[in-house]
């Protein structure tokens, strides 16, 4: 039936387009079939734009494959309750202002698991508006690498989002691997993010904890800002660009058992996230009130930068092991570098420990006077 042109009007001036929300599907159109408590999309190519909007528990057999001919989202759900699984997703939109994403799900939603789904496509992969107890699982989620970094949508994208996990899952070629925004109580664990810009990326978020993650030739491997009481433990960085992790007005977190291994200057166009030198394996900016300990940084032009007003930082049983400078550090307030008596392992350290218990007798003078005035 022909829209009502107030109507027609009015969702046009909102962002929205009549012919694409009249093109949406329920799920209920596809040939499913009941098996359990679950129900089975066989083998096949599916074409559309499809909507759930009640509970479903929804396994695709091999061979089925979800695409929507390059228009916005494959699946939209709408509804709590439902579980998505062995799914493959292909071609959906990717117009980075509309959100087109291969899976969107809405903030009426709740308790949705999607698990061992392989997602491709120039868009946003799984993209969670307010929603909370999300489980993203054991997916695969690949971008395109012909598009330029900033083109592409984010792998995993969280926006107010609460009480999420976000385990075991691969992503490549996307812009960001996982991104939050104002999100909050969140489980991020498990995951190998591979050739991205950022492999994760925190924005305005508390309380969430980084786990036993893996990035590989990112421009960033951690870039968290803005966001306090964060827990990144058992992280590496392996190969990556500019920064392994950057700090950027970190408060109340704790930075603990991470390795982060021969990260190098970028070539010229990188979009660093803070211009002004990079091969950083840690940059610590405008941060405060942090705990950072037992990290391993190695092999890279800087292993260590604090500037910009980062104060009352604990840092302590670090190993900095063959970067090719050190440490750099230019503030007006001395930077204490041990905790209870106990620094950091330096591989440069030329000085001695004559009473053999372990710690250097003096403390470790990475720099000259001339270091000082040109930082200052």
């Amino acid at each position: 039936q022909a829209i009502p042109w107030g109507l027609s009007a009015l969702m046009i001036l909102c962002g929205l387009s009549p012919t694409a929300h009249a093109s949406l599907q329920s799920i209920d159109s596809l040939p499913l079939q009941a098996e359990g408590g679950s129900w089975i999309l066989p083998a096949g190519e599916y074409s559309g734009q499809f909507v759930i909007e009640t509970p479903i528990h929804l396994r695709c057999a091999s061979g089925a494959v979800l695409q929507s001919g390059g228009q916005g989202n494959v699946l939209t759900i709408r509804a709590a309750e439902v579980n998505i699984e062995g799914c493959t997703l292909r071609n959906w939109g990717h117009n980075l202002t509309d959100m087109d994403a291969a899976i969107f799900v809405e903030q009426t939603a709740s308790n949705v698991v999607l698990r061992n789904n392989h997602l491709r496509g120039q868009g946003f992969g799984i993209w969670s508006d307010s929603t909370r107890d999300l489980r993203v699982e054991d997916n695969l989620i690949e971008g395109d690498p012909e598009l330029r970094s900033q083109d592409r949508g984010n792998g995993i994208h969280l926006i107010n989002t609460n009480n999420a996990s976000v385990v075991d899952n691969r992503v490549k070629n996307t812009r960001d691997g996982i991104y939050l925004g104002n999100s909050n109580n969140n489980l991020i664990q498990g995951n190998l993010m591979e050739d991205l810009r950022f492999g994760i990326h925190y924005m305005f978020s508390q309380s969430n904890r980084v786990i036993g993650n893996t990035t590989r030739r990112t421009r960033t491997g951690y870039a968290l800002m803005q966001s306090r009481m964060l827990t990144v433990e058992d992280n590496r960085s392996e190969d990556d660009r500019n920064y392994g992790i950057l700090m950027n007005f970190i408060t109340y977190s704790t930075i603990r058992d991470n390795f982060v291994s021969n990260v190098q200057r970028g070539q010229t166009g990188d979009d660093s996230m803070i211009k002004g030198g990079e091969g950083k394996a840690l940059f610590i900016y405008n941060s405060l009130f942090n705990t950072i300990e037992n990290n391993h940084f190695e092999r890279s032009n800087l292993g260590i930068h604090l500037t910009a007003g980062s104060e009352n930082n604990k840092i302590s049983s670090n190993a900095f092991i063959g970067n090719e400078q050190q440490v750099k550090y230019g503030a007006t307030r001395t930077q204490e570098w041990s905790v209870d008596g106990r620094g950091n392992y330096w591989s440069a350290y030329l000085g001695w420990d004559r009473d053999e218990d372990g710690l250097g007798d003096i403390p470790y003078e990475p720099n000259d006077n001339v270091d000082r005035l040109l930082w200052m």
